[in-house]
């Protein structure tokens, strides 16, 4: 099975796929693999990468493995939530000029202020602190366009975030989902429906929420412009975005002439 991020490895900032890397995931397609999205992204924001990968029928994993859902056609068949009223009242208190969005599966989200254009897909509903803390919530977003990944990084560490997981992103973002949630964990769900061990996963990511993935993986690979603590925990790490460092790492495996080859820690 292959298991891929999204934002930095498969697509850029501006949300573009290089030609190279469709070809490269083609392949993969090609030989029967399981190919899986999982990614930070909502459901809304993931279909349109999985459409233009034409990808087969498949599981997706979404909000950094807090939603799976099975595309296409789309049935949820996942959703793990938590009691958002702690962490949003913690965070207020330690940043209380943070833009807070709670989401709403397949609709939008639930926000506290509206974040910049661009950052969010669906439906924004603006709400007060207690209504967004009323309901089970899939995924909290945090978000201070005024700040940097580093404050974040400290803010996380002052929340004391206990009974929750949680990744702080390139930018002033932290993601918050429910505690034990995360890419691997989704993921080692969908493998065991697929019957394939972890140690036959090739898994390829970018940022802090793809630690956990990378360190489950029986090939583990994180891109060349990852954050250093993303590259430290991987089996190797392949070029940069620029340089297509997915498409490199998938053609290592999957070429026009070669048969499927098993993929392992020690490759």
């Amino acid at each position: 099975m292959v298991a891929l991020d999204i934002d930095g490895t498969l697509v850029d900032r501006q949300g573009r796929l290089p030609s190279d890397v469709r070809a490269a995931v083609q392949r993969v397609v090609d030989e029967d693999v399981p190919l899986v999205l999982a990614t930070g992204r909502a459901w809304l924001d993931t279909r349109p990468v999985f459409d233009e990968l034409d990808l087969p029928p498949g599981p997706v994993i979404c909000s950094n493995g807090a939603v799976v859902v099975q595309y296409p056609p789309l049935w949820q068949y996942q959703a793990r939530t938590f009691d958002p009223t702690r962490v949003i009242n913690s965070v207020i208190e330690h940043a209380p000029t943070a833009r807070i969005a709670v989401e709403e599966l397949g609709i939008g989200f639930r926000v506290n202020r509206l974040f910049p254009a661009g950052e969010l897909t669906g439906r924004m509903t603006v709400q007060p602190l207690d209504e967004l803390a009323a309901q089970p919530a899939t995924r909290v977003i945090v978000r201070d366009p005024d700040a940097v990944a580093e404050d974040f990084i400290e803010l996380a560490d002052s929340i004391g975030m206990h009974q929750v997981s949680y990744s702080v992103g390139w930018s002033a973002w932290l993601d918050i989902a429910p505690e034990g949630v995360n890419k691997a964990t989704a993921l080692a769900a969908v493998a065991d429906d697929l019957g394939v061990l972890a140690e036959r996963v090739l898994a390829i990511g970018d940022g802090r929420n793809d630690v956990e993935m990378l360190a489950w993986a029986g090939r583990g690979v994180a891109m060349g412009d990852a954050p250093h603590e993303v590259r430290a925990i991987a089996d190797d790490v392949t070029s940069d975005f620029a340089a297509g460092g997915a498409a490199l790492e998938l053609n290592r495996w999957f070429t026009l002439a070669s048969p499927a080859v098993e993929l392992r820690r020690t490759a």
